[in-house]
């Protein structure tokens, strides 16, 4: 399965990744801010090709525990923005998983938010998922205030159960069903 693409919002145009996209998605994934709640340090240049390749292949879906990847294109300037991602977690619990990272110099203008909403559409109206779930480190207020506005509510708080960047990190979950989507 895969997207009607490119999905189009108001302002933003979400598309598969290409190869003329190292640079903006280095720049994103460099980033020490942006990468400050990630699993991982902020990536080498050589690290953000080979996750652009990764990126490149992830533009449909063939099965579970496969992702779904985007570029996200403000439609004003045609500028790589953010990265999206979506998650096949299981087909039996019809369940998948949200993912976004934006560039610093794009956050707070509520792209997150827009660009999440048409991925959310995609996993309930196309996919048929029952639930989607968002997850993210305790102090990332800026993330947990975009899965607030999209509606999904917070189910838990894991407190310190990961090791990450030598220290413990807390875990917010955050998740919406299918009919609260409608």
């Amino acid at each position: 399965m895969k997207p009607d693409w490119p999905l189009e919002t108001e302002r933003l145009v979400l598309r598969p990744f290409e190869e003329g996209d190292l640079d903006a998605l280095y720049a994103i994934q460099s980033d020490v801010e942006s990468a400050r709640w990630l699993y991982k340090e902020p990536r080498t240049l050589d690290e953000t090709r080979e996750l652009l390749e990764r990126k490149i292949a992830s533009h449909e879906f063939f099965g579970e525990h496969d992702w779904l990847s985007a570029a996200v294109i403000a439609r004003e300037t045609g500028q790589l923005v953010g990265d999206m991602s979506l998650q096949w977690v299981s087909t039996e619990h019809k369940t998948g998983e949200i993912g976004f990272i934006f560039h610093p110099d794009h956050q707070g203008r509520g792209y997150a938010t827009e660009a999440a909403r048409a991925f959310l559409a995609v996993a309930f109206d196309g996919l048929g998922f029952h639930r989607v779930v968002g997850r993210l480190e305790a102090r990332n207020t800026a993330s947990a205030r975009v899965l607030e506005k999209l509606g999904m509510r917070r189910e838990a708080h894991l407190v310190e159960n990961e090791w990450v960047k030598g220290e413990w990190q807390s875990e917010l979950v955050y998740a919406m069903l299918e009919h609260e989507w409608r």
